[in-house]
């Protein structure tokens, strides 16, 4: 049991994993001033993200070049990312964007910790 909007608060990884079980999974991202999550996209995995703290634009798609659903999102909002939807979200704010995601099926590995975007993305 967690207090899941102060833990999002207080990360300071960019991506941290903070719990995984069979069928779900629960990370915690802190987005730097400028950044993004990275475009991507999940064929079998559904997603939920929720902002804690800064604002973001969150962009979707059904391809990379077709992200043709653009709204600003704010502590509070809650973003439902279907399987086989490219989605980012961009951070737009002066400070870090606090955010906790829930996937499922889980998408990184038991115990992901990652400081820093990854350089392969």
């Amino acid at each position: 049991m967690v207090n899941i909007a102060q833990a999002a608060r207080q990360n300071r990884n960019f991506r941290t994993a903070l719990w995984t079980g069979e069928h779900l999974q629960v990370t915690l991202m802190s987005i730097p001033v400028g950044g993004d999550i990275g475009l991507e996209v999940h064929p079998t995995t559904d997603q939920f993200i929720r902002i804690e703290e800064g604002q973001g634009l969150v962009q979707m798609g059904p391809s990379r070049d077709r992200l043709e659903f653009r709204q600003m999102a704010y502590p509070g909002s809650a973003v439902m990312i279907p399987a086989g939807t490219w989605h980012n979200i961009t951070n737009m704010g002066n400070r870090p964007l606090k955010v906790y995601s829930i996937y499922a099926p889980p998408e990184h590995p038991f115990g992901t910790i990652q400081p820093t975007k990854p350089e392969e993305e």
